[in-house]
């Protein structure tokens, strides 16, 4: 899926206190030698201290469906309306993902842990079912399945949206084609419910396609594909089907489909309506809204309403410390190595969790979530905090701190010194080369007030080894499209969406940048513009590689040498906050999780 902002509070993730960058399914997702020892250390830690997924990854208001009464409206509050309904576009967003998952066939599902598992309404049966000569997967499809003009969901859908979204014809505006690209061939199987699909070359995480799956009259044209599909769906196979977007009203309207041959739909309508995070606790104690993500310093408030409940959990993403590594020192990888062991995570992370009641837990993995099976911690590749080995990376880097101090003596780790949008934070000792002190510029959005927490007790962290910070602050309107991805800053943070096939989904965002014809670096979503061939490699290698184990073998490698790299250092998983009516039922906190819309409703 496309990397945009992330904005469903229940689709896999809503951008709370952290900007989020792009999320995963379907779409688009930006280095440098290896400090001397680095590669050593790689060996050793590979395959880290792996956890099983014991982290609680939902806390959802669960009701059996005889518990939850027919009918009503859930009115449920978004970030913004879909800027498409085509979740293949550039521009689709996690609430593009909401409409898609409550309208269009989903051969799989993930569930709490973020596994992928087949959807029973629209797939029996789904296995790869040769290897060779060629991989190929066969999907038995649910008979009853159908589009609500009354024809089967087929081999012809398949066959469209791989023709669409394959790379074969550039009229067709799709955001990536990350396996659809690998796709030889589809056919019609035994019967006209069964549909083969062969491979050029194997593809491992085969489970990520055709979900959603379009029709025909979506996929089949480029006209279709790129226009009909943005502001309507006239064709659904979901428990829900669209009635109207109103971009007056900010409202995206879902009715129960009558054609919907599973469980049907408990509530009648779901109401989807933009609303701004500060007026989400208001609008729920007054009973205007029933459903709402919410920012984790509106806790209180919402607790503290009669009739409401919040649920939280980790959330599908996590947040990160983006080091440009093509910014003046930070070319250096030991300065970046030197930045990343300065900052003690452990910190961070439960500045922001512990007063949550969630694991306080620094995230040690860039692909892979505490709250996905298969979860380990890579960080030792890049080494835990530790300020005298920060201190001595920077002076084999030739930056020499002071022997005095300068200046007003700080009364902590750093002092802060602000001036409107911009905060310095001048360590007590600067470091210095050839007489220039080491400055790095901290790019923050200007409306987040965990950002300027945890943006602050970095700085102030950096300053333990010399290093000035200043804190600039810009509209996060602008953020990632003016600063994040033109390269203008040093440091930055944002989140990035989990993934249940991380082979897939994060090379865009760790491959190594190359440059363009016109001479300017193609970076992809590689933002901290850090990356290595062996990187590279590796995430290959993991996204065709059909053995589940060894998969996950080369995953662990690569994010070894992700951490090694120093461009990217994950800080936690991000927290989702949920405040919903007490009589909502089973919704909540989803993280990884699909919502089963058709048991969405309220209680008895």
């Amino acid at each position: 899926m496309n990397r945009s902002p992330l904005s469903s509070p229940l689709s896999g993730g809503a951008p709370p206190a952290l900007p989020v960058a792009a999320p995963r399914r379907p779409a688009v997702r930006i280095a440098v030698a290896l400090a001397a020892g680095a590669a050593l250390t790689l060996t050793a830690c590979s395959s880290g201290s792996t956890k099983a997924a014991g982290t609680a990854g939902t806390d959802v208001a669960t009701v059996a469906r005889s518990g939850v009464r027919d009918g009503g409206t859930l009115r449920w509050a978004v970030d913004q309306l879909p800027r498409t309904l085509n979740a293949f576009q550039a521009d689709a967003d996690s609430d593009t993902t909401t409409v898609a998952g409550a309208t269009l066939p989903l051969m799989f599902r993930l569930d709490a842990h973020g596994d992928p598992k087949a959807d029973p309404d629209y797939v029996a049966k789904a296995e790869v079912s040769k290897q060779a000569p060629r991989q190929v997967v066969t999907y038995q499809l649910n008979p009853l399945a159908k589009w609500t003009d009354g024809k089967a969901i087929g081999a012809a859908d398949f066959i469209a949206q791989w023709k669409a979204l394959g790379g074969r014809d550039s009229a067709y505006w799709t955001a990536r084609n990350a396996g659809y690209d690998r796709i030889a061939g589809i056919r019609q199987g035994a019967d006209a419910h069964q549909v083969e699909v062969t491979f050029a070359t194997p593809y491992a995480d085969w489970r990520s396609l055709f979900s959603p799956l379009y029709p025909t009259s979506v996929t089949s044209s480029a006209d279709a594909f790129n226009e009909g599909a943005r502001t309507a769906l006239p064709v659904s196979a979901g428990p829900f089907a669209l009635k109207a977007v109103d971009a007056k009203a900010k409202t995206v309207t879902l009715v129960r489909n009558p054609s919907w041959w599973g469980k049907p739909a408990k509530l009648d309508r779901i109401v989807l309506t933009a609303v701004p995070r500060a007026a989400r606790p208001t609008q729920l104690a007054a009973g205007t809204l029933d459903l709402a993500e919410i920012d984790p310093t509106a806790l209180a408030a919402v607790r503290g309403s009669a009739g409401l409940a919040v649920r939280k959990a980790p959330d599908a993403a996590y947040a990160q410390l983006a080091i440009n590594g093509t910014s003046g020192p930070l070319t250096d990888e030991r300065v970046r190595h030197a930045v990343a062991r300065a900052i003690d995570r452990k910190k961070i992370a439960a500045a922001v969790l512990k007063p949550l009641g969630l694991p306080a837990v620094a995230l040690g993995n860039h692909l892979v979530l505490p709250s996905q099976r298969g979860y380990a911690d890579h960080s030792s590749a890049l080494g835990a905090a530790d300020l005298q080995q920060a201190q001595a990376l920077l002076g084999a880097a030739g930056w020499k701190r002071s022997a005095a101090e300068t200046g007003e003596k700080a009364a902590g780790p750093g002092r802060a010194a602000a001036s409107g949008a911009l905060t310095v934070v001048e360590p007590s000792r600067v470091v210095t080369k050839g007489g220039k002190q080491l400055s790095l510029r901290f790019v923050l959005p200007s409306d987040s007030p965990t950002l300027d927490d945890v943006g602050g007790r970095i700085a102030r962290m950096l300053s333990g080894i010399g290093i000035r910070t200043e804190i600039s602050k810009v509209s996060g309107a602008t953020y990632f499209q003016d600063h994040i991805a033109s390269g203008d800053f040093d440091l930055a943070l944002w989140s990035w969406p989990g993934s249940a096939y991380p082979a897939t989904d994060d090379t865009p965002i760790f491959a190594k940048p190359v440059p363009a014809s016109d001479g300017s670096l193609n970076v992809a979503q590689n933002y901290s513009r850090v990356g290595t061939d062996q990187i590279d490699q590796l995430l290959t290698r993991a996204g065709s590689e059909l053995d589940s184990g060894a998969a996950r073998d080369l995953t662990a490698k690569a994010d070894a040498r992700i951490w090694a790299a120093a461009g990217s250092i994950p800080l936690y998983q991000r927290p989702q906050v949920v405040g919903l009516r007490t009589s909502v039922a089973n919704a909540g906190a989803f993280g990884f999780q699909t919502p089963a819309y058709q048991d969405l409703g309220f209680r008895k």
